[in-house]
């Protein structure tokens, strides 16, 4: 939900997820999207977004080319995950990203997955 001002209004309460795993499974869905659609799709402000956007970058699991007036981002796939839980067993953005797009995909209906290797 967007306030009166334009600022996603904020959760409340504890989430399964981080907003650095929406950011990056918003940006798995479409590698090509702007930080304003993804702000809107994770409510966050465009600020946050470019902060988580920067610590992925800054750690690996991303990167983007600029591409005229937009960015495309790539998603490093094979990068272990940072939690020492899943760091232990091995686990990848890429196997994260396989449960987050599927899941979305399912919602929208269209029972397809959004790449997140490239």
């Amino acid at each position: 939900m967007v306030g009166v001002d334009g600022v996603p209004e904020p959760h409340t309460g504890w989430t399964f997820l981080t907003s650095h795993a929406r950011v990056l499974a918003s940006i798995a869905d479409d590698h090509n999207t702007r930080i304003r659609d993804i702000a809107a799709r994770c409510r966050l402000t465009e600020r946050a977004v470019q902060k988580i956007i920067a610590d992925l970058e800054q750690d690996g699991y991303l990167s983007h080319t600029r591409n005229g007036r937009t960015n495309q981002y790539r998603i490093d796939p094979d990068k272990v995950l940072r939690h020492p839980a899943e760091a232990g067993a091995g686990l990848t953005v890429a196997s994260l990203l396989t449960l987050l797009v599927r899941d979305e995909a399912d919602r929208r209906g269209t029972g397809e997955q959004a790449g997140g290797g490239s």
